[in-house]
C-alpha cells in the first residue's frame, strides 16, 4: 500500500470518526462569531432624560464600589458612548452597571443574550456537560479539534497536484455547474470549501489545540521563552523602595477623576478606559488601561500608571510590553481562535471558516457514505 493511500484512508477514517463533533464545533463557532458585538448592542443604555445634570466623579463611584461589590479586586470601566453605563467589574463574569448620574445600579439588558451565548459556549467547549463530566466533554472537543487539524493537513497533501496546471487547479477552486451526479457535486464542493477556507481554519484549529492542551501551550512558551518582562516604575531620581515607603506614609491626595480626564487626553481614539481601583486606601500607584480596540486586541491597549500622591503620570506603555513574549503569544492565540484579534473582519473570516467546515463535514461524510456503505448494501442486495 502506497503512502498516499495510507494518508487517504487515515483522512477518511478520522473524518468519519470525528465528523459529528467537528460539525457541532463548527455550528457553535458560527453562532459565536459576533458574540461581542451582539452583547454590546443588547446592553442597557441610559435614557436621554436620565443624562441630565452632572455625572458623579470617579472618586464618588469608587467609594460606592466596595458597598456594591464587596472587597474583591475592582475596576471601573468607562465607555466612549455617553449612553453606556459605567461598568463595575469584580472578576470574571461579575459585572454591575452603574448610572454615573444617579449612582444607582442598572439591571443588565443583555441577560437573555448572555444566557444564550453562555449555553452555546458550554456546548462548544464541553458538549454542554457539567460537574465531573465537564472534563470528559472538554477532552472530546479537544480531540476532535486535533483530529480536524490532521484532516486539514492530510487534505492538503491529498489535493496537492503532482504538476501545477491551471486547468487542474481551476476544477477544485471554483464551483462547477451541470455535474453528472450528487457524488461529483460533493467532490467539487469538498475541494472548493477546503481550499478557500484553509487559512482561516488552520488559524482557528491550531489556536484551539493550544487552548485545549497544556503540552501545546508549553511548546509555545518554549518557542518564545518565558523570561519575565521587567517594568520598572519609580519616581524621578528617587530610590524605588524609599519612594514607595514615602508614598505609603504620606497617603494619596490625587483624585481619580483627574487621572481619568488625563487618560482621555492621552489617546483621543479611546473606546474604553478601565480604572483599577486601589486595594488599600494608602496604595501608592493607580493603573488605568486605555483600549482603542474591541477588548481582545492586545496591541491596542496601553497602561498608564499614576502617582496617587499628586496624580502625576509615571509610565505610559503598551500593555503588551508588560507581558513576557510567551504570554503575549498565548493571548494572541486565544483571540486568534475567535478572530477577534483582527477586529470584525477577523471574526468574519473565522465565522466563514466555521461555516465552510459545516460543508466540509457534510460533503466528506456523504462521500464516505457512497464509498463505504452503499457498495455494501448493493452487495447484500445481489
Amino acid at each position: 500500500m502506497s503512502f498516499r493511500r495510507i494518508v487517504f484512508w487515515s483522512h477518511l477514517s478520522v473524518g468519519v470518526t470525528a465528523g459529528l463533533i467537528i460539525f457541532l464545533l463548527s455550528i457553535t463557532g458560527v453562532l459565536l462569531t459576533y458574540e461581542r458585538q451582539i452583547l454590546g448592542m443588547a446592553e442597557a443604555r441610559l435614557s436621554p432624560a436620565s443624562m441630565s445634570g452632572e455625572q458623579m466623579t470617579a472618586d464618588e463611584l469608587a467609594l460606592m464600589a466596595g458597598e456594591i461589590a464587596g472587597q474583591a479586586r475592582l475596576s471601573l470601566v468607562y465607555h466612549r458612548d455617553p449612553a453606556r453605563p459605567v461598568e463595575l467589574n469584580a472578576g470574571r463574569g461579575r459585572t454591575t452597571l452603574i448610572d454615573p448620574y444617579s449612582g444607582e445600579t442598572i439591571e443588565s439588558a443583555a441577560g437573555p443574550a448572555r444566557d444564550f451565548f453562555g449555553a452555546v459556549t458550554s456546548l462548544h467547549r464541553y458538549l454542554a456537560l457539567s460537574g465531573e463530566s465537564r472534563a470528559t466533554g472538554k477532552a472530546v472537543t479537544g480531540a476532535a479539534n486535533l483530529a480536524f487539524f490532521f484532516i486539514l493537513v492530510s487534505g492538503v497533501y491529498l489535493w496537492w497536484p503532482r504538476a501545477w496546471r491551471w486547468s487542474f487547479v481551476k476544477l477544485n477552486l471554483l464551483f462547477r455547474g451541470n455535474l453528472p451526479s450528487a457524488k461529483a457535486r460533493d467532490y467539487n464542493w469538498h475541494h472548493v470549501f477546503g481550499i478557500w477556507a484553509l487559512i482561516p481554519l488552520l488559524a482557528v484549529v491550531i489556536s484551539g489545540v493550544v487552548i485545549s492542551y497544556p503540552w501545546a501551550a508549553s511548546l509555545v512558551e518554549r518557542a518564545y521563552g518565558d523570561g519575565p518582562a521587567a517594568l520598572a516604575v519609580s519616581a524621578d531620581g528617587d530610590d524605588a523602595d524609599a519612594s514607595g515607603q514615602n508614598m505609603a506614609a504620606s497617603g494619596p491626595t490625587a483624585e481619580l477623576q483627574a487621572m481619568l480626564e488625563a487618560a482621555r487626553q492621552v489617546d483621543p481614539d479611546w473606546r474604553t478606559i478601565a480604572i483599577a481601583l486601589p486595594e488599600t486606601p494608602r496604595a501608592p500607584l493607580v493603573e488605568l488601561t486605555i483600549d482603542t480596540g474591541n477588548g481582545a486586541q492586545f496591541d491596542r491597549k496601553r497602561l498608564l500608571t499614576f502617582d496617587y500622591r499628586d496624580g502625576s503620570l509615571l509610565t505610559d506603555v503598551m500593555t503588551a510590553q508588560t507581558q513576557t513574549p510567551a504570554r503575549r503569544a498565548r493571548i494572541y492565540l486565544r483571540f486568534l481562535h475567535t478572530g477577534e484579534v483582527y477586529g470584525w473582519w477577523g471574526q468574519t473570516l473565522a465565522g466563514l471558516g466555521s461555516l465552510a467546515a459545516l460543508f466540509l463535514v457534510w460533503t466528506g461524510l456523504a462521500l464516505a457514505w457512497r464509498r463505504l456503505v452503499m457498495p455494501a448494501w448493493h452487495r447484500r442486495g445481489q
